[in-house]
């Protein structure tokens, strides 16, 4: 029995301690969320009644564009009907929204027109102003001499609401990063005729998006490609606009008829940055719904840091706290809490540094609340063993004996116990979603490494202090009367 005691004390020790030397030889540490080291995050709503599927469908490509940006351990989660995205430690924040706000179908449409902005300004040859006001008519103005003639006419053409771009009807949509609009053609090839973009340099100084279509796709596209070269009425301006959720990506200039299908190239004066966003749309913009942003929200680094620390300085205070009321009051006994605790640490430390490595999880504020919660449920375990010990000591019990009888008493309740918390953590995990449902999951894991070092360290390390004949009196072990160190107990 003694053996057996010792070899499971020494098994757990060798367990908590190497695996966290293993951890931090290999530079391993546990992945931290979204409030604990800044990112951002955005609340995406599809239209009513989207079948959920198509919803599921939409979290698959969102997960494919946000791992393409290179976010480490981003969150990506169906709450409901909604989709919440976070991403932890992305340093452009509103890039990064940006992108994964794009969620509307891509698609092709040939360019009829290029208009000015809403509310423009220009002056034609003749010396007249033109001034264009969105759903008013226009004024124009003519300078002869010291008389003026002031003559409107019809409104200008609006810019088509986002509710309102419907891939089958012409429409007025604005450039994203200019003030120019553009009157489009409907569309007649998709984003998902397109198998893969990338961004290209070409070794002097221009950066470009280069296309593989699909099989399909490339058919539908040189289609197209073929009017806007030839200039014909269906693409007069020999543009062909890449449209995103209501807005023009890019309107390139078509300079050949017809097209391999891997050999397609887009260029326009890119940076590097805004080549390998394009080619990122491209490459996952197609959805088979479109999402609307209901929030947004971005969380500085510092802020993070500043969260970080707080969490930890609490933890370090309560523990503290608590470590010292055990000591004051178990004596002796309480040094068998403080190492139960360091190899509780080193499991949860190198078990929660492994899960983030291999299945992404990620530590936040709010799962470092339910680690330091656990704290309380562990020592609970301490302290009924403890309590259980005493009591049969009192009844007159030698120390040795009271070590595994008062533990036989106490495993029970401790098992009780902690179901209790594990069934509350299960539920909170299964029936909620976001900061709640991480402090389930690491409020359950402490529960569950509490249960395992209780049976493997606890005994034995209380075990080893009852053969020390120094230590088996009273006061050692936090009782005002010493213990019997003799007999044979029932």
């Amino acid at each position: 029995m003694r053996k057996r005691r010792a070899g499971s004390l020494i098994f757990i020790v060798v367990l908590a301690f190497g695996s966290l030397i293993a951890t931090l030889v290999t530079g391993s540490s546990p992945e931290l969320g979204l409030d604990l080291q800044g990112g951002a995050s955005v609340v995406l709503q599809p239209p009513d009644g989207t079948p959920s599927d198509a919803i599921d469908q939409a979290i698959e490509i969102i997960r494919s564009r946000v791992d393409a940006l290179g976010v480490a351990e981003p969150d990506i989660v169906r709450q409901g009907d909604t989709v919440l995205v976070e991403l932890p430690g992305v340093r452009d924040q509103q890039r990064a929204l940006d992108i994964v706000g794009q969620t509307a179908e891509l698609r092709f449409r040939p360019v009829l027109e290029v208009l000015p902005p809403d509310g423009a300004e220009g002056i034609d040859e003749d010396g007249t102003t033109t001034t264009t006001a969105a759903g008013d008519g226009t004024t124009t103005t003519t300078a002869a001499g010291d008389e003026t003639t002031t003559t409107t006419t019809a409104a200008p053409i609006a810019t088509t609401d986002r509710e309102e771009d419907r891939a089958e009807e012409e429409v007025v949509l604005p450039d994203r990063d200019d003030p120019l609009r553009y009157r489009l053609g409907p569309t007649t090839v998709f984003g998902s005729g397109i198998a893969t973009a990338r961004a290209e340099f070409d070794g002097i100084s221009q950066w470009a998006v280069a296309l593989e279509m699909t099989s399909a796709g490339i058919n539908g596209f040189n289609e197209l490609a073929g009017q806007c070269f030839a200039r014909q009425p269906t693409c007069p301006s020999g543009l062909l606009a890449i449209t995103l959720d209501g807005e023009v990506v890019s309107a390139p200039q078509i300079q050949e008829p017809t097209f391999e299908r891997d050999r397609i190239q887009i260029t326009g004066g890119f940076s590097e940055g805004e080549a390998k966003d394009l080619a990122l749309v491209l490459r996952y913009g197609s959805l088979p719904v479109q999402l609307d942003q209901q929030d947004a929200q971005v969380v500085s680094a510092s802020l993070g840091r500043d969260s970080l620390r707080a969490g930890l300085v609490a933890g370090a205070v309560g523990a503290a706290i608590v470590l010292l009321y055990m000591v004051l009051y178990y004596r002796l006994l309480g040094l068998v809490v403080i190492s139960g605790l360091c190899v509780w640490a080193a499991l949860q430390w190198s078990v929660i540094s492994w899960l983030g490595e291999t299945q992404g999880l990620a530590l936040s504020l709010s799962g470092v609340t339910g680690i330091i919660v656990s704290i309380g449920i562990t020592v609970d375990s301490y302290i009924v063993y403890f309590e259980r010990l005493k009591d049969e000591l009192r009844r007159g019990s030698t120390l040795r004996v009271a070590v595994d009888r008062g533990f036989r008493h106490a495993l029970r309740t401790t098992i009780i116990a902690n179901t209790a918390a594990l069934i509350g953590a299960a539920t909170l995990y299964l029936l909620t979603v976001g900061p709640v449902r991480g402090f389930a999951f690491f409020l359950g894991l402490a529960t569950i490494l509490d249960l395992i070092v209780f049976w493997l360290y606890t005994r034995p390390a209380t075990a080893m202090l009852a053969r020390r004949r120094r230590f088996t009196a009273g006061a050692f072990i936090g009782m005002t009367t010493a213990a019997p160190i003799s007999g044979s107990g029932s």
